[in-house]
């Protein structure tokens, strides 16, 4: 069984996550049950796919639990976005967290185009 504790990719998720839950601390209340959710929600789904992905049996269905981190980085990234135009963070908040969330993905598809 693989150990999911020990891929880089699933490390640098569960710190974007981290992250993620401090930034969107300072949001306004209005946002706590809507985009405060969803951030929280596909933050934490990246690392945790990854995590499930581990404890299947097979390279395929490791694979397709990668694909699934990959989407939830994808919205992620989109969520950044809209709280950066939304002025619920600034530019220089949301650079390093689109860099995480950049670099996850890059090593994502690293990780799924070696099981494919």
């Amino acid at each position: 069984m693989r150990n999911y504790k020990n891929y880089s990719v699933w490390k640098k998720g569960h710190k974007l996550t981290l992250d993620v839950y401090q930034i969107v601390a300072n949001y306004p209340k209005e946002e706590l049950y809507s985009l405060v959710s969803q951030m929280k929600r596909s933050s934490s789904s990246i690392p945790t796919n990854i995590a499930e992905g581990c404890g299947r049996k097979s390279e395929k269905d490791f694979a397709r639990f990668l694909y699934i981190a990959f989407g939830s980085a994808n919205e992620l990234e989109y969520q950044i976005l809209l709280s950066t135009d939304l002025n619920f963070i600034t530019e220089e908040q949301g650079k390093p967290l689109m860099f995480q969330v950049e670099e996850i993905k890059k090593m994502l598809n690293s990780l799924i185009q070696k099981l494919n």
